[in-house]
This record gives structure tokens, sequence and C-alpha cells, in this order.
């Protein structure tokens, strides 16, 4: 009679954290792979619904895919999926200023380099699943953005610098003190002002799609 070790356990997949973790350590591309494929479906779903074209989504997600090989060994990331879905959006809406500055042949809108910050609901954007009233949505959502664009163009430079910087380029308190060379009691003030006068221009200005 044969007596058989019992197979040990399937080893649990390693979590987004040791993932991350160990990339940073290493430098294995394939650590990479293994993560954005974890959230791939979420990515392209983003892409579709900014760039309205397949291809032009498909494209995103290579892309995307490229800049976190180089954006997540100098960058630590507590919620990788929050992380990559901000990311994958502001992707798509510097495409879209792209196209804009090309000119109309190129399909380009006008939006705003710039994500929802501190929960601000005129310029939140609602990413919900695909469904009849998606489109209605999304041109209300870019409506939005034209509004944010040109209040964000309103604030005192060193504001909207300081917003741009935290919110988009997601750097910290002290990065962008270092950028911008103001000091950390400067670049919160400048972060709580930004955000007040911002929300306040937006309430106060008229919708889009207000009747006149």
């Amino acid at each position: 009679m044969f007596f058989r070790r019992p197979a040990p356990p399937a080893a649990e997949p390693p979590t987004d954290a040791a993932l991350l973790t160990r990339y940073r350590a290493l430098g294995d591309v394939h650590d990479v792979g293994t993560l954005y494929e974890r959230h791939m479906t979420a990515v392209l779903a983003v892409a579709r619904r900014y760039l309205r074209d397949e291809a032009d989504a498909q494209d995103a997600v290579m892309q995307l895919f490229e800049q976190l090989v180089e954006k997540l060994r100098r960058h630590e990331v507590e919620n990788f999926p929050a992380w990559l879905h901000a990311t994958a959006r502001n992707h798509c809406l510097m495409q879209l200023r792209a196209r804009q500055r090309a000119g109309p042949a190129a399909g380009g809108a006008l939006v705003v380099h710039f994500p929802d910050a501190a929960g601000m609901e005129s310029a939140a954007a609602r990413h919900q699943e695909d469904s009849a009233g998606e489109a209605a949505e999304a041109e209300e959502h870019e409506q939005q953005l034209q509004r944010l664009e040109s209040t964000l163009a309103e604030l005192p430079p060193d504001q909207r610098q300081c917003l741009e910087l935290f919110y988009l380029e997601k750097k910290s308190y002290r990065e962008v003190a270092a950028l911008t060379g103001l000091d950390l009691k400067a670049v919160k003030s400048h972060l709580q002002n930004g955000k007040r006068n911002l929300r306040r221009h937006l309430q106060a200005s008229p919708s889009p799609n207000a009747s006149s």
C-alpha cells in the first residue's frame, strides 16, 4: 500500500497591495500585468464611456498599462481600484482635450483635465453601469465639465495650481509644496480656499441646460 503525502493547498493569489509592494521592490512587469488584468474590464468601461469609440477605448487600455509600468514604480498607491479609476478617467479626458486642440475635424469636445474634488456635486463624475440613459448622462457630464473648466480659469493661479496638483496629479501636500515653492500651510490654505471658491462659482453659474 502506497502512502501519498497530501497535496498542499493551492496558494492564495497575492492581493493588490502585495503585488504593488513586490513590483516597487523588484520591478517585475508581470506583477503589473497580473494586477491590471484584474481591473481591465472596469478600465475599458471608463474608456468606452468617455471616448465613445471602441478602437480608441482599446488603445487607451494599452496606453494606460504602459503608464502604470512607470507610475507604479514612483508612486505609493493605497487603494488601487480607486486610483486606477481616476487615472483612467484623467487619461481619457486628456485624449478629449487633444481632440479639442486638433479642431472640430478630430471630434473634439470641450472638457477639463481635472477630477471631481472632495464631493463637489456640480462636477462629480457618476460612473454607472451601461443603461438606456447613458448617452444623456455622458452629455450632461460633459456640460458640467465645461462649466468647471471656465470656473477654474477664474481662480487665482496658486489656488488652481494646488487643486490640479493635489487632485489631478495625486500629489501629496509635501509634493505640492515642493513643486510650487509654497510652504505646507500655504498649500493647505490654497486647497481649502480654492475648493470653496470653485463650489461657490459653480453654484452661482447657470447650468448649460437652464432655459433662457
